[in-house]
């Protein structure tokens, strides 16, 4: 399945979920959906971008990590479905705004959880999250530097 497809079907189950477990298992797919693309945005991404596509490979990987791994059935793992990214723009776009909304909802648990252990946990993800969305966007703005410099050795 394609990058943009995934990321919308995770942006709507994350909205979607109500109780914190759930909340928390849909965190971990977006989790593992960004280390996912930003693997393969290493490989095979355009070569401006393969720095920070390891970056966020390894931050978000970060963020699974301190996550209790949530048990999934055959064909549940959203990013095992990842199949080709398409267009670098669209794709890094659509993630960034996955990437905000998964820290809106941590925030959401932490403010809610009695648990102290439970707090700290989303406090890190919320920084792998967000460090995560800041390579992105770092990521975006490279294409974006790369395209106007297009028309300039273009017309030179």
């Amino acid at each position: 399945m394609d990058a943009v497809r995934l990321i919308v079907t995770s942006r709507r189950a994350l909205a979607a979920t109500g109780g914190v477990p759930e909340l928390l298992t849909e965190v971990w797919q977006a989790q593992a959906l960004a280390q996912a693309l930003g693997s393969r945005l290493a490989v095979v991404g355009p070569p401006e971008l393969r720095g920070e596509a390891l970056g966020l490979t390894e931050l978000a990987g970060r963020g699974c990590g301190v996550l209790s791994t949530p048990e999934f059935g055959p064909g549940e793992l959203r990013a095992a479905q990842l199949t080709e990214v398409g267009e670098a723009r669209q794709c890094l776009m659509c993630l960034g705004g996955l990437l905000g909304e998964v820290g809106i909802a941590l925030v959401g648990i932490a403010c809610s959880v009695d648990d102290e252990a439970m707090y700290w946990q989303c406090m890190e993800v919320i920084d792998a999250a967000d460090e995560s969305r800041d390579r992105v966007l770092e990521m975006l703005r490279r294409l974006t530097d790369r395209e106007e410099a297009l028309p300039v050795r273009e017309a030179g």
